[in-house]
């Protein structure tokens, strides 16, 4: 059986009717699952409760007390923004609690059964930075689960995939300065946010951008995986390799320029279990609804072969 951690609590993130960041995302990508051939071979998980364990501490190694006390405020007095296009409902709070929770159980669901697992949560979290979240994000979910994988047993290394189309700058901010924590990430450059250049090595030669032209396609991004991608993962000999799973770089999104398909990030994959079986892929951007449950379902077809 494939582990997904799910819960219907990540619809209530609620981001307005206009905002391309929407429950209906989680939607479409819950009901592709369940019609397709081998949904019978999917466990949905519930993440931990919230009140059976509290993130806050590991949010907190990640993020100032400032940020997380922001958040918090914001969403106790009905709502508001933290930048232009970050909305912070008034659940979104204990909504991106719950996330992070998430994210940790994909991390000790995979450090467990030496198998992959799938976190299907909002919000997103690979452009929120050390002290103020952007970028339709809140906390950064792939920093705080590679952060709490060096703490679990038999972890030296983890390495963080980022196939978002948008670089993830708050997770290269947060993890470039350690050194068993690996950031690679290929993104359309120039595009929101403006970061991800390829002279960003980190200091300890530990990230690897690879900028992507606007009408890239598959070629592109198959040639990048087989020279730069596999090569960096390989040599870094990581624990477990953390997937920011975005799917906005499909031709048919409407946020990007890139001209994959989504039977490519099942290509990906495939490339990615040649290096460890231990992945776990969380859910970042991909505002094309129809290709983003297609995507979703191309990847996790080829993990549950494992």
């Amino acid at each position: 059986m494939f582990p997904i951690i799910y819960s219907d609590t990540f619809l209530q993130h609620d981001t307005g009717n206009s905002h391309p960041e929407s429950p209906q995302r989680l939607e479409a990508i819950t009901k592709a699952l369940k019609t397709v051939s081998w949904s019978h071979r999917l466990q949905w998980q519930q993440p931990t409760n919230i009140t059976q364990r509290d993130p806050l501490p590991y949010i907190q190694n990640i993020h100032t007390i400032d940020h997380i006390e922001r958040v918090k405020t914001i969403a106790v007095k009905g709502g508001g923004f933290i930048d232009g296009d970050t909305i912070v409902s008034p659940q979104s709070y204990e909504v991106a609690l719950l996330a992070v929770n998430g994210w940790l159980d994909g991390v000790d669901t995979v450090l467990s059964t030496n198998h992959s697992a799938f976190v299907l949560s909002r919000p997103p979290g690979h452009h929120a930075v050390q002290n103020t979240g952007m970028g339709f994000c809140l906390f950064s979910n792939a920093a705080i689960a590679a952060d709490y994988a060096l703490q679990c047993s038999g972890v030296q290394k983890v390495a963080i995939l980022d196939w978002d189309v948008h670089h993830g700058n708050g997770t290269q901010a947060i993890v470039e300065n350690n050194p068993n924590i690996a950031y690679c990430s290929l993104h359309q450059f120039p595009a929101y946010p403006g970061t991800g250049k390829a002279d960003e090595k980190g200091k300890y030669e530990n990230v690897l951008n690879i900028p992507m032209q606007p009408e890239s396609a598959f070629k592109e991004y198959q040639e990048a995986f087989e020279k730069e991608v596999i090569p960096f993962l390989e040599n870094f000999k990581a624990d477990i390799l953390i997937v920011s799973a975005g799917y906005d770089a499909n031709q048919a999104d409407p946020l990007a320029s890139i001209n994959l398909q989504p039977d490519h990030y099942g290509i990906f994959t495939q490339q990615l279990l040649t290096i460890t079986p231990r992945l776990l892929f969380g859910l970042e951007g991909g505002y094309d609804l129809t290709a983003l449950g297609q995507s979703v379902v191309a990847t996790i077809e080829q993990l549950i072969g494992q």
